[in-house]
């Protein structure tokens, strides 16, 4: 189940961390300040087009505006890469390293 209070707070967090206020983020998204507060407060459930919107104004994913455990996704992530390169011998750790390189390089050209 959702938890509206927690995503309005990690949008409030992520808003301010932009310097941004409620009501500029309602403009960019195109809905009332009233209607920002309620979501940022749970005071209203966001529907998924306003939830997208903001999302894509703020830069940050979806995931991050629903998960609590961001920062443990990423570990999880990392361990995951180092058992690969674990499992590796050193030819194959090179390659692999410069193949995350340069998916990195394109990921921040595309975005």
């Amino acid at each position: 189940m959702l938890d509206y209070y927690k995503i309005g707070q990690r949008i409030r967090k992520s808003r301010k961390a932009q310097g941004l206020s409620q009501e500029q983020l309602a403009e960019m998204v195109g809905i009332s300040l009233p209607h920002m507060s309620h979501i940022e407060t749970a005071n209203t459930k966001l529907s998924l087009p306003v939830f997208a919107d903001i999302a894509a104004v703020l830069g940050v994913s979806a995931d991050e505006l629903l998960s609590d455990e961001p920062e443990v996704r990423r570990k999880e992530a990392e361990s995951d890469i180092l058992n690969v390169l674990n499992a590796c011998d050193p030819q194959q750790a090179k390659a692999i390293a410069k193949i995350i390189r340069d998916i990195k390089s394109a990921i921040d050209e595309y975005l």
